[in-house]
């Protein structure tokens, strides 16, 4: 870990200055925290936002950067960045991440700060992600892969630090809750983000909620499905996910999967012939 944080060390030096892509979760957290520590105020925080985007997390990244002390711009793309992948392509998150970092690129190099970077890590490479082909046409740095730091580490470096956001759960973004095929609409993405905000303040640490139509497809971790054995608290989700939008919720027995939308592509199997596995 003190090789991996002095080899970090190095390379945010060499920038200069830096300007980091802050979604609010833990990875750029900690790549943002640890350039403050090095740069100083050579370091700025920018965030995108937009339908696709949990405002929980947008307000969250801006709390972060005010009790930090961080110089912080929150870039609004509106629900014109849906209207460019809304018929949801499998490349969608391609598409999505090029307009993002474009955008985040075009406004931090106006202000002079000509590196960019995101919180990408080791474990990422280990996944099926076609928005890192976007990162790299944009020459975007990924300090943290590039020092061999893994969400392990990350977790460990923020708890370090004394940073109570170690153990955040994982987000994404929101349009990963719709098959590929379906079309992503702004009111999906509310229907998708109100119905998990209300799982969660019903006590759920992670939870996805997958949009079939009418129907709701919850996941919750494997080790709180048992919630679900009292009947007056099912009777408490479901009122919550149908005033979300949705006309009936159902429970995915399997629990929570990352990517559990994925399909098995071409493109798929491309990557895995090349080393790689999807989670």
């Amino acid at each position: 870990m003190q090789n991996k944080l002095l080899l970090l060390k190095q390379k945010i030096a060499a920038y200069g200055t830096l300007a980091v892509a802050f979604s609010g979760g833990v990875d750029s957290a900690f790549l943002l925290s640890y350039a403050k520590e090095v740069l100083g105020e050579g370091v700025i925080a920018v965030t995108a936002m937009a339908p696709n985007f949990d405002p929980k997390e947008i307000s969250g990244a801006k709390k972060f950067c005010e009790e930090k002390d961080i110089r912080h711009l929150i870039i609004n793309l509106g629900p014109e960045l849906i209207a460019k992948f809304c018929h949801n392509p499998e490349d969608r998150c391609y598409i999505c991440k090029k307009e993002v970092f474009s955008k985040l690129r075009s406004t931090v190099n106006d202000l002079g700060y000509y590196n960019l970077a995101d919180g990408t890590n080791r474990d990422d490479m280990d996944d099926f992600r076609p928005g890192q082909k976007a990162l790299t046409e944009l020459k975007i740095a990924s300090p943290l892969k590039e020092a061999g730091f893994t969400k392990a580490d990350i977790r460990q470096g923020l708890k370090a630090m004394n940073i109570d956001m170690w153990d955040k759960p994982a987000f994404a973004c929101l349009a990963s809750r719709i098959p590929y095929g379906e079309e992503i609409t702004v009111k999906k993405l509310k229907s998708v983000n109100d119905a998990e905000s209300a799982l969660m303040d019903l006590g759920f640490r992670q939870v996805r909620v997958r949009h079939h139509g009418d129907v709701a497809r919850i996941e919750v971790l494997p080790e709180e499905r048992n919630l679900f054995y009292n009947e007056k608290f099912m009777d408490h989700v479901n009122a919550a996910v149908k005033k979300a939008g949705f006309k009936y919720a159902s429970l995915d027995l399997s629990g929570y999967k990352m990517g559990n939308l994925n399909k098995e592509t071409d493109k798929d199997k491309e990557y895995k012939k090349h080393g790689k596995s999807k989670k």
